[in-house]
């Protein structure tokens, strides 16, 4: 009997081994390089370290390259704007909006070149203005055209990623570009505002960035999804909190400088372009509650038939609502 307890004793620490392993899940997410105190979940591996799972970080540098990686299954969560996912639901992906990462306001604008000759939207005929195609600054460049009275082939819009935007600009390769932050504070430098999205948004078209998780995927691992909105909201949170002291000595500033590639110094002055919705907004009908009626289902319906109008896509879905779920957010608020 005695010589049977060192076996007896190696099989349950092979047993233990075997759960742990199966304990253990990976899961890719997606992010892009706006500012935001998300990037601290990031720096920090908090997921990691409140869920125990394997998280594969990937950085995306448009909505419209993220959308594609969750269209081929090669990550799970993911940041995008509201447009990309409006294109996303509207060819029929398998992903659903769970979270408002931040409503973008005066966080993305259109900057056009100091001595570009344009001071007047009427000014923009003929001018080469850059923006990352699909994304939410092309559907509101789009929009701005149309309420300007042109169009997109009055203006050279060129398709082209936020990293390159910057090195076109230094160039004077372009006269203007509708971008976010890090490249919008570099061209504001030696360039001045047309509009804001603030201004596009209060005019009937908003736009956000969101949280999208693969249906499959959310639904399999729902606690963790709930795991993972509460960090976010406890991280908006904190922001919110500290915004009147918040500067570059806080670590979410420091970390959003080391993942975006901002200077920490301008982080602070970033973060209050952008709104941040609490709980209790992001499940109101502002954002994610109220089915048909929510303004993120009106939002991504109203984005898709504008997208429809320029051909960025074939179809409308009847009901944009089955796209957006709250649950998530509900059960993290109880967390």
């Amino acid at each position: 009997m005695k010589k049977c307890k060192p076996l007896k004793i190696m099989a349950a620490m092979a047993g233990l081994f075997f759960a742990s392993t199966l304990a253990a899940k990976d899961v890719t997410i997606g992010y892009m390089g706006m500012n935001n105190p998300w990037k601290h979940a990031i720096n920090e591996k908090l997921i990691e370290k409140e869920t125990g799972y394997k998280v594969d970080w990937r950085r995306f540098y448009s909505g419209s390259k993220v959308i594609t990686a969750m269209a081929s299954g090669s990550i799970d969560i993911a940041s995008a704007g509201s447009s990309p996912i409006a294109a996303a639901v509207s060819h029929g992906i398998e992903i659903e909006l769970v979270w408002i990462l931040e409503n973008i306001a005066d966080a993305e604008a259109l900057v056009v070149r100091n001595g570009a000759g344009i001071t007047s939207p009427s000014d923009l005929k003929g001018k080469r203005i850059a923006v990352p195609f699909v994304s939410t600054t092309h559907f509101h460049t789009l929009f701005a055209l149309e309420q300007f009275g042109l169009s997109d082939e009055d203006v050279r819009l060129i398709n082209m990623q936020p990293n390159t935007i910057g090195a076109a600009w230094e160039r004077g390769d372009i006269d203007g570009a509708f971008i976010w932050d890090p490249v919008l504070g570099k061209i504001k430098k030696d360039g001045k505002v047309l509009i804001t999205s603030r201004t596009l948004s209060s005019w009937g078209k908003p736009t956000f960035d969101g949280l999208v998780v693969d249906k499959k995927f959310g639904k399999e691992n729902a606690d963790f999804m709930a795991k993972v909105l509460k960090i976010a909201a406890d991280l908006d949170q904190e922001y919110r909190s500290n915004k009147e002291s918040f500067d570059a000595t806080h670590p979410i500033a420091k970390s959003i400088s080391k993942i975006s590639g901002s200077d920490v110094n301008d982080v602070a002055g970033v973060l209050d372009l952008y709104e941040f919705p609490d709980f209790a907004t992001q499940l109101s009908c502002n954002w994610l509650g109220c089915g048909m009626e929510g303004g993120a289902a009106k939002s991504l319906k109203s984005t898709s038939e504008f997208l429809k109008k320029g051909k960025k896509i074939n179809d409308l879905m009847p009901d944009y609502s089955v796209f957006v779920n709250p649950e998530y957010a509900l059960a993290a608020s109880k967390l």
